[in-house]
């Protein structure tokens, strides 16, 4: 005589959150091995030229929304690693400002599977050329957004108000249908 119940497959179990990882293991949060990283906040005025738009990326693996960054890179200062990875990732470059504008901190999953806490050094990036042809093409989507949407997209709570209270430092950049 068969069962009339319905057997029930056992479900696979949920991964850990980043933050569910980390706090199995609070330790690495006090042990001082944040790891560096640095990272690009790409814009350009739109607009009448008083507004701004920032250039948002989606991570590779997961594709979740963010700015270009990524590790240092050796014989390179970090305005320069974060000029490279505007490069890599969107296809952009401009002009950089030597010193960040800002920092935020968030949980990196590495390829091994531990997670890490990084502090992420954000670099001002104007502007001033793209191509369509770039080394992650096809890898990420790139969109220009305003800063109030850049905000809504990422998840990191600091680089959220990092976005939405970006001004650009420095002189503008002249554009042609600003000269007379």
């Amino acid at each position: 005589m068969k069962s009339t119940k319905k057997s029930r497959k056992a479900r696979p179990a949920r991964p850990l959150t980043l933050l569910q990882q980390l706090a199995a293991v609070p330790e690495k949060l006090f042990t001082g091995a944040f790891r560096q990283q640095y990272a690009a906040l790409c814009f350009r005025y739109a607009g009448s030229g008083e507004e701004i738009e920032i250039l948002v990326v989606t991570s590779r693996v997961t594709a979740r929304w963010i700015i270009p960054r990524g590790w240092p890179m050796k014989r390179k200062k970090p305005h320069q690693a974060a000029a490279i990875e505007a490069w890599e990732e969107a296809g952009v470059r401009g002009r950089v400002k030597k010193e960040a504008v800002g920092r935020y901190t968030y949980l990196k999953m590495l390829d091994n599977g531990d997670v890490v806490p990084c502090v992420v050094d954000v670099f001002q990036i104007e502007v001033t050329g793209e191509e369509a042809s770039f080394k992650e093409r096809g890898e990420r989507l790139v969109e220009w957004v305003r800063p109030d949407e850049a905000a809504r997209r990422v998840r990191e709570i600091e680089l959220k108000s990092l976005l939405v209270d970006f001004r650009p430092k420095g002189k503008k950049k002249r554009q042609a249908e600003d000269r007379p």
